[in-house]
């Protein structure tokens, strides 16, 4: 999406016509990632934003501002007198929440030795007693990549792309035909 909400047109970007060279536009950049990192573990106010991603506070609210007009974070008015502003997040920011683990998982693997951050699956509790329910407990998250058509657990040996931009195969753009 641009400034005004709309989506981004892929054809107009440089390089391959791709979502993810899209999605990059709207949050490929550090600041925006760590805000929405931020909003997702529920720190809603610029302070606290600010105060945990350790971003300058001109470049952060410009990112807040350009997360807003792109539609994954909007603003909440949480005083009115001075008027002061929450951020939270939209169904598109929510939908990063996958990404949000995606780094963290990555990151746990090949930066840290410990992790800092652990997400905790607290299932919904059965604690009725004639169901047999024990109390459903929080877990560190083992999240996996499953398929939702044939329900298989993804892994990577098991993919392959296929590009359906006109003008573009797997190796890049594709000649223009030759006239007869």
């Amino acid at each position: 999406m641009n400034d005004s909400g709309s989506r981004i047109d892929i054809g107009a970007l440089p390089g391959r016509p791709c979502s993810a060279a899209a999605a990059l536009q709207v949050v490929g950049e550090k600041w925006a990632l760590l805000a929405v990192r931020e909003i997702f573990f529920g720190n809603h106010r610029f302070e606290a934003i600010a105060r945990n991603t350790g971003a300058p506070r001109d470049r952060l609210a410009a990112r807040l501002r350009s997360l807003e007009h792109a539609g994954v974070v909007e603003r909440r008015p949480y005083n009115e007198r001075p008027l002061r502003h929450e951020y939270h997040l939209t169904e598109a920011g929510r939908d990063l929440a996958p990404v949000i683990r995606a780094l963290l998982d990555w990151g746990d693997r090949w930066v840290h030795e410990e992790p800092p951050i652990v997400m905790v699956h607290e299932p919904v509790a059965d604690t009725d007693a004639e169901s047999g329910g024990d109390g459903a407990h929080g877990h560190d998250l083992d999240a996996a990549w499953i398929c939702r058509s044939c329900g298989e657990e993804v892994a990577m040996g098991t993919l392959t792309v296929d590009v359906r931009s006109p003008g573009w195969d797997r190796a890049g753009p594709t000649p223009a035909p030759t006239a007869p």
